[in-house]
C-alpha cells in the first residue's frame, strides 16, 4: 500500500508542475494550504506517536527531541552550504538562481532525489506505526510534492531549456519516491529506529514548511488569503488526525 501512495505523491508533485505552467497567479494558495498541512500533520500527529513511543534519551533529553533538531538543522546547513535558498519570484535574486542552477545542478539534482526519496521513506515507516498515522503522513506528503512541482518547475522556466529538465526530474522524483517508500515497508526496522527517523523526518518539515514553503507562499501576494489558506490546512490536517484515532 504505502508503494502505491508513494507513486500517487509522485503523480502530485506532477500536478504541481502542471499548476505552475497554467495558473501561478494561485501558487501562493496552494503553498499556503501546503504549509498548513504540513505543520498541522507534525503537530497534531507525528509529534504526539513520536513521543509517545520514545524511550531513548540522552543526557535525561529524550532522543526523538534530538533527532528532530538535528532534522531541522541537516537541511538547513546543507542548504547554506550550497548558496540557497532564495525566493523564486523575486526578481532581485533572478540572476543568482541562473548561477546556482549552472554552478550547482547536479548538487541540487542530488539533493531533490535524497530529498523525495526520504518523502516517500517516511510514507512506508509511518506504516510500522499505525495505518491511520501512514494515511496522514501520505496526506501531507502529497501536499508537499505538489509544492515540490510547483516551485521546480517556476524555478525551471526561470532558467530556460526546462523542458527536458522537468521530465527528468519528475521521472527521477518518481522512481526516488517509490523506492524510499519499499525500503520503508520492507525494511526490518525496530521500534527506536523508526521513532529516531519520523523525529527527524518532522524536524525536515518544520524546516520545509516555515522556511521554503510559508515564505514562498506569501512573497508577492497579499497575505490574508494565504495565511487562510494556511489555517485552512492546519485545520484539515486536524480533523483527519481526529477522524482517523476516532475510527
Amino acid at each position: 500500500m504505502a508503494i502505491a501512495l508513494a507513486a500517487l505523491t509522485a503523480l502530485a508533485t506532477l500536478a504541481g508542475g502542471a499548476l505552475a505552467l497554467r495558473a501561478r497567479d494561485r501558487m501562493h494558495l496552494v503553498l499556503g494550504l501546503s504549509g498548513g498541512l504540513l505543520l498541522g500533520l507534525v503537530a497534531f500527529d507525528l509529534l504526539p506517536e513520536i513521543f509517545h513511543d520514545s524511550t531513548m534519551e540522552v543526557a535525561h533529553i529524550p532522543a526523538a527531541a534530538i533527532a528532530l533538531v538535528i532534522g531541522y538543522l541537516s537541511l538547513h546547513v546543507t542548504e547554506r552550504a550550497m548558496g540557497s535558498h532564495e525566493p523564486l519570484h523575486s526578481d532581485h535574486h533572478h540572476d543568482a538562481h541562473e548561477h546556482h542552477l549552472g554552478a550547482s545542478g547536479l548538487i541540487g539534482a542530488i539533493g531533490l532525489i535524497i530529498h523525495v526519496f526520504l518523502d516517500g521513506m517516511a510514507i512506508g515507516v509511518s506504516f510500522h506505526i499505525s495505518t491511520n498515522l501512514g494515511f496522514a503522513v501520505t496526506i501531507a506528503v502529497i501536499a508537499h510534492a505538489f509544492s515540490d512541482g510547483l516551485n521546480t518547475v517556476a524555478l525551471l522556466i526561470k532558467s530556460g531549456s526546462w523542458k527536458k529538465r522537468a521530465i527528468a526530474l519528475l521521472a527521477f522524483d518518481g522512481v526516488a519516491r517509490i523506492s524510499g517508500a519499499a525500503l520503508g515497508t520492507y525494511a526490518n526496522l525496530n521500534s527506536d529506529i523508526v521513532t529516531m527517523y519520523l523525529a527527524l523526518f518532522a524536524g525536515f518539515l518544520i524546516y520545509l514548511a516555515t522556511t521554503h514553503i510559508l515564505p514562498e507562499a506569501h512573497s508577492d501576494h497579499p497575505s490574508r488569503l494565504t495565511l487562510l489558506a494556511t489555517l485552512s490546512g492546519v485545520v484539515l490536517m486536524f480533523v483527519i488526525v481526529m477522524v482517523g484515532h476516532s475510527a
